[in-house]
């Protein structure tokens, strides 16, 4: 299992049982680094999807207290687990990533921190249970993925093909908010 993207770099890869060892490793780092607790830190994201390509980078959703008050004292905490923050602007959430080595050109990891037990923590989480429990929606999903990789002429784009998926997974989140 090869993890790791450069910036703006789109591809898919085949499911890797893999994907959840390296996971449940970067869980014990994070605990150890941070001392948040295991129930704070999950496996999102494709590569948490059974058999769904994805692009090679494991996602991990982390909850802590109250995203507002993020200090550098966990930012350091999670620099000794390898990652590092993003100037990723996103109102909920503060993005981290962990990189290949110290060229920062080829990243392996994303840690989305947001509110603990907050709307964008049971959506993220509800996607990955809905999709590993709908066999059919997840065959849209890759159907979905794997449209944008053959019909995109002018260069993948990870921008595009985050748009491109953002109807499905609104899609997804609107059946947790209407239940």
């Amino acid at each position: 299992m090869k993890l790791g993207l450069k910036r703006d770099e789109v591809k898919l890869v085949d499911y890797s049982l893999e994907w959840n060892e390296e996971f449940q490793q970067t869980r014990k780092a994070i605990e150890e680094h941070t001392g948040l607790a295991a129930e704070r830190i999950e496996h999102i994201g494709s590569t948490a999807i059974k058999d769904m390509p994805a692009k090679p980078i494991i996602d991990i959703l982390v909850g802590v207290d109250n995203l507002k008050k993020v200090d550098e004292s966990l930012l350091r905490d999670f620099s000794k687990a390898g990652f590092l923050r993003l100037k990723v602007e996103r109102p909920e959430e503060k993005v981290l990533a962990k990189f290949t080595d110290d060229t920062y050109q080829e990243k392996t990891h994303f840690v989305h921190l947001v509110d603990y037990q907050k709307d964008l923590w049971h959506n993220l989480l509800f996607f990955r249970d809905y999709l590993n429990a709908n066999e059919a929606v997840k065959h849209r999903y890759m159907k979905l993925k794997q449209e944008y990789i053959n019909n995109t002429a002018t260069g993948l784009n990870i921008n595009d093909y985050t748009k491109y998926k953002e109807d499905f997974v609104k899609n997804i989140f609107s059946i947790r908010n209407n239940n």
